[in-house]
């Protein structure tokens, strides 16, 4: 029985990497020794973030650019994107004197859209989402005569983010597995015909968000729906690739869904213990390993930190919210007689237990309990968890009520 016939193959994959070679950076693949403890299996982290424009869009922008004719190089290109296609366009666009406009979803990260700006483009916002954008991108490429770069089903542009994986196999041959970030599939098709032409006995797994799972759906042929908000905008796709959805049923042996929670554990695992900055879409893949321990122990996991373009605000939320599920920081309301002293023997309490003040708030309008009393809302800094309940100990052998 012959292999079925995909949009690409290693060979295209090869030229790929010989047409963008000395263009793009060829990221390291490294083990992780701290992140390999949590996970309970080797942790080989692929730095795609490290990219100049912090994601491994880079590859399949520049791949498609370069095989362009004189003419349509003249004539300009069009993309839509959620950000990261937008910036790798945009760039090597601009390098190439290729004049680019993006359309990108109103919803796009103000630095994705600030980026994208600055490489030189001309960028439309327009749109709920990307399918939105892709009608406006046709429109606008019609109206326009411009070419058409698709972010994801295109075989230059798959053939293009493949060549990540003849990287991660060079540089971590022994790997067993690798855990790949899908959106519309670009990534982890190109991904997955190289590997596999590799290394046939290597397992490759998707990962989507649980409010995102349109390829998984494609796939397995569920009907979860496709709606929401997610740390993960850059995979946030309703509509998977035609030609990359055969190659992720016939090369992938599971897609996995993760939801916001892990994704938001995973940005901050991977920023504290590796120091290094990925957005939810990228933190996908690693968040998906933790949460599948039983299924990945004990084994050599390559897993694609695929970007690093996440907006500053977004990422402070997250710390903040990593930091008070992990009990390091926690909010109190302590019902207090509203006198002179008592806010000084609070504090003078926390303080002995060790704990950090952050924030101190009171709250008077209480009308089901005596005009005497005020509710004193606190935000305070603990060691972790155990911590964090040893101050609470302390104010509630003070004869402190706590409400929180």
């Amino acid at each position: 029985m012959s292999a079925p016939a995909f949009a690409i193959t290693i060979d295209d994959v090869r030229a790929a990497a010989s047409a963008i070679e000395g263009a793009v950076e060829r990221t390291p693949t490294r083990l992780s020794r701290t992140l390999s403890e949590i996970a309970g299996c080797e942790v080989w982290l692929k730095f795609e973030n490290l990219q100049f424009t912090a994601s491994f869009k880079d590859r399949g922008a520049l791949n498609k650019l370069k095989s362009l004719t004189e003419e349509e190089r003249k004539r300009g290109v069009i993309a839509m994107s959620a950000g990261n296609h937008a910036q790798g366009v945009a760039y090597h666009a601009g390098r190439l004197g290729v004049p680019a406009t993006i359309v990108m979803p109103q919803f796009t990260p103000f630095s994705k859209v600030k980026h994208t700006k600055g490489f030189g483009a001309r960028v439309v916002l327009d749109g709920a989402t990307l399918s939105d954008s892709f009608a406006r991108a046709q429109k606008i490429a019609a109206e326009e005569n411009l070419v058409f770069l698709h972010p994801y089903d295109d075989p230059k542009v798959i053939a293009g983010q493949g060549t990540a994986a003849l990287e991660m196999l060079a540089d971590a041959p022994g790997l067993d597995a690798l855990v790949v970030p899908i959106g519309g599939g670009g990534l982890i098709s190109g991904i997955s015909v190289a590997a596999k032409a590799l290394k046939p006995t290597i397992d490759i797994y998707g990962v989507q968000t649980r409010v995102y799972p349109s390829m998984y759906n494609a796939v397995k042929g569920a009907d979860f729906p496709c709606s929401g908000q997610t740390m993960a905008e850059g995979i946030a796709v309703k509509q998977p690739g035609a030609l990359t959805t055969p190659i992720i049923r016939g090369l992938v042996k599971d897609i996995l869904l993760v939801g916001e929670s892990d994704i938001e554990y995973a940005i901050a695992a991977l920023l504290e213990i590796e120091k290094t900055l990925v957005e939810g879409a990228a933190a996908a893949a690693y968040a998906a390993v933790v949460a599948n321990r039983d299924l990945f122990a004990g084994r050599k996991i390559g897993v694609v930190l695929s970007g690093g373009n996440i907006d500053m605000r977004l990422l402070s939320n997250v710390i903040v919210r990593e930091l008070s599920r992990q009990g390091r920081i926690m909010s109190l309301v302590i019902e207090i007689v509203d006198m002179p002293g008592i806010l000084a023997r609070v504090s003078t309490l926390i303080g002995e237990a060790g704990g950090n003040i952050l924030e101190v708030s009171h709250n008077r309008m209480i009308t089901d309990t005596s005009a005497k009393l005020a509710d004193l809302g606190m935000t305070v800094e603990a060691r972790d968890a155990g911590h964090a309940a040893d101050i609470r100990k302390a104010l509630e052998a003070a004869g402190f009520k706590l409400k929180a």
